[in-house]
């Protein structure tokens, strides 16, 4: 009886190995895409060895990047030299990036001056992206290379948005009145306003769409906004305040980061509690998740570091050390 039994289990070790290599072959990898808008740069960061892989100089100053779903190109709104609300150049374009070629490939021509801000693709193609001085939502046709739609938002410094996961719905945040605007984005309108605090920054959704995340600037706390009734259903205290947010992919945790104590918070969204928090280096920006839910990247601009966070283990990894002034992140995938 030893034999069979050495054989059935020698057999199932060899489909368990079988399989692990079949979805080795098939996984998906993928470089960081990083803005540095004090180099006016673009970086392709690999983040298994923590190292760059090119560079690619774009307009003044590029805040935040987006990646086509194909992962061949990235996208660079040109904010200015300015912050928000505050005098400097207006941008008035979005850079477009080849990231097998490394180099620039095209500029988007917005047409007049906006301070775009951030941009994502929605599931229609069309490229959507903050337009501060025009109180809007842009839409735009990469392949015409022109806006072929405004989205008010009635709000001026409309510095961020997300899309509900049907895309149905954008949700922006007013930076300097401290609202967030819900809009219509098939019928191209505002919906409502949703008044949150003296003075707001940055958004996040659930991943179940039901509720959006935003920072008060005045107080230690991020207000949760009920998506199916449009108004604040309750407060996340966390120790200090929060500049940023972002939920992981399968919706359990919510990763926050406060600038002024250096840290990063682990919210756990089925009691809005803080459950770990982490000292990271000079203030913590932006947090990216990769799309496994395995790793949490956070920029951290004056210190020119990326901070490195296992969320299986909960342990801190050696940090990515580039140049100061990174700030918004992308994930380009890599099918092997």
């Amino acid at each position: 009886m030893t034999r069979p039994i050495s054989l059935c289990i020698a057999s199932l070790l060899l489909a368990f190995v079988s399989a692990k290599m079949a979805n080795s072959a098939t996984s998906v990898q993928g470089v960081l895409v990083v803005a540095n808008q004090k180099e006016h740069t673009l970086l392709l960061i690999d983040p298994d060895s923590r190292r760059e892989l090119a560079k690619v100089t774009v307009g003044i100053n590029g805040h935040e990047v987006t990646v086509s779903k194909d992962g061949r190109f990235a996208y660079v709104p040109i904010y200015g030299n300015s912050g928000v609300g505050r005098p400097g150049s207006d941008g008035t374009t979005i850079d477009v990036i080849d990231l097998q070629q490394h180099k620039l490939a095209s500029t988007i021509e917005l047409g007049k001056p906006l301070r775009p801000h951030l941009a994502e693709f929605g599931p229609d193609g069309l490229l959507y992206v903050t337009a501060e001085l025009g109180n809007a939502l842009d839409a735009v046709d990469i392949s015409t290379r022109k806006v072929v739609a405004e989205i008010p938002t009635g709000q001026p410094e409309s510095h961020m948005f997300v899309l509900s996961p049907d895309a149905r719905r954008a949700y922006t945040s007013n930076v300097g009145v401290g609202t967030v605007s819900v809009l219509d984005v098939a019928n191209r309108r505002l919906v409502t306003t949703i008044p949150v605090a003296k003075r707001v920054q940055r958004i996040s959704i659930s991943t179940d769409g039901a509720r959006v995340f935003t920072h008060d600037q005045d107080a230690p706390r991020i207000a949760v906004i009920d998506t199916a009734t449009n108004k604040v259903s309750g407060w996340i205290d966390i120790p200090a305040y929060a500049y940023a947010s972002t939920p992981t992919p399968y919706g359990r945790w919510l990763l926050a980061v406060s600038p002024q104590a250096h840290s990063l918070h682990v919210i756990d969204l089925k009691t809005l509690k803080v459950t770990k928090s982490f000292d990271v280096p000079t203030q913590p920006g932006e947090v990216l998740v990769r799309p496994d839910g395995g790793v949490a990247f956070i920029t951290c601009m004056p210190a020119g570091k990326i901070a490195v966070l296992n969320l299986q283990s909960w342990e801190l990894q050696p940090t990515i050390d580039l140049s100061p002034g990174i700030d918004g992140m992308a994930w380009a995938a890599i099918k092997n």
